[in-house]
């Protein structure tokens, strides 16, 4: 298989709020956007890796108007003019098909895309890359459409499954397997069953394939968000653009591409069209501040401190307070986050229901805390 003379493109889906993660994540600076694990914040971190791969005149950013201005002083020079802000928020399907028309119109016909979430952690750059570069070749071939899995460590609900089958091609020295069905979102007994057999993987929302490719299934699964987007492709680059803009995102279905297109995609079909390439590259969600001790503790039981502090008796927590020093006594397993305006502190195991507060922060119409 070859790319034939198919440009490639990066999409990089950086529009969420991330509200697990207040009282650090807000509405302007959600988690993409700050140094989460490391010292360059998540969305630096995904187009860093990146880089070697696919030039910066090639990386795409879907975010939406409130944070398109932070999102473009934080990647290269060379791609804020392909920074697309969305006037709201409508799910994966319609952000994927928005930069799908657009990256179609800059390279004046087919290209290849890779739709890469900006709020992922991985560890091992390098073999991401090879992987990226395998998927981008299956992904060359008209029709095919390919996710990277992620091995299961849990029967975890929130995450979404893809069932393998038979017995995989060779890509670039990587398995790939064709994909009976995804699921997303399982009962627990399901995920368990799901677990247990070792034929499926986590959905990690990397995806790759040819515009052609995406747009056709658009079409065939969500005609009528097809047909808005479309209209809206004659606009680009124009004075209509933006009035046109709102207008096809007041009407297109709110759904996530793996609901909208991927699920449908591989149900009740003998030839297969969709892949998974496991990805064993020390990925990580991050979609809590509990997921961020497990990344950092190097060992069970630690206390992870994001500054100075002196711990007594005490033991997995996470005590993020930078600028000042944390004394903690007796307690085990709490995250607390310390900012200027807002203390979260919460067991470690409800660490997701710090969404649940910027929920009641915004009935109380606490903007000052959001």
């Amino acid at each position: 298989m070859t790319k034939e003379n198919l440009s490639i493109h990066a999409v990089i889906l950086a529009g969420g709020r991330g509200t697990r993660f207040w009282p650090r994540s807000r509405t302007r600076t959600p988690k993409q956007l700050l140094n989460i694990i490391g010292k360059k914040t998540m969305l630096q971190q995904t187009v860093a890796r990146l880089r070697p791969l696919i030039s910066a005149e090639r990386i795409w950013t879907v975010t939406n108007a409130e944070q398109a201005t932070p999102v473009r002083k934080q990647i290269p020079a060379a791609a804020r003019k392909r920074v697309l802000a969305e006037p709201m928020g409508k799910n994966t399907a319609v952000a994927i098909a928005l930069a799908a028309v657009h990256v179609r119109a800059q390279a004046g016909g087919d290209a290849l895309m890779a739709v890469l979430p900006a709020d992922h952690y991985i560890a091992q750059g390098e073999k991401y890359r090879q992987i990226v570069s395998a998927a981008l070749d299956v992904a060359c071939e008209p029709g095919r459409m390919v996710v990277l899995g992620i091995a299961p460590t849990r029967p975890d609900t929130g995450f979404g499954y893809i069932e393998r089958m038979g017995d995989p091609l060779t890509v670039k020295n990587f398995p790939v397997f064709a994909v009976r069905r995804f699921t997303e979102k399982p009962e627990l007994r399901e995920a368990e069953e799901y677990v247990a057999s070792g034929n499926y993987h986590w959905n990690a929302g990397m995806f790759f394939w040819r515009v052609s490719t995406f747009l056709e299934n658009l079409k065939k699964y969500l005609p009528n968000t097809h047909e808005a987007i479309e209209h809206l492709s004659d606009s680009i680059g124009t004075l209509g653009y933006e009035r046109k803009l709102r207008a096809v995102y007041r009407a297109v279905e709110n759904i996530s591409v793996d609901y909208a297109i991927l699920e449908p995609a591989t149900r009740g079909h003998d030839e297969a069209g969709v892949f998974v390439i496991p990805a064993e590259v020390g990925w990580g969600d991050i979609g809590s501040w509990a997921a961020v001790y497990e990344l950092l503790a190097k060992q069970p039981g630690e206390n992870v401190l994001a500054g100075d502090g002196y711990v007594l008796d005490a033991r997995g927590n996470l005590l993020w307070s930078p600028t000042k020093f944390v004394g903690a006594i007796g307690i085990h397993d709490l995250v607390v986050v310390d900012t200027p305006d807002a203390l979260l502190i919460c067991p470690r195991d409800r660490a997701q229901d710090a969404a649940k507060i910027v929920k009641w922060l915004e009935e109380k119409k606490r903007g000052d805390l959001l």
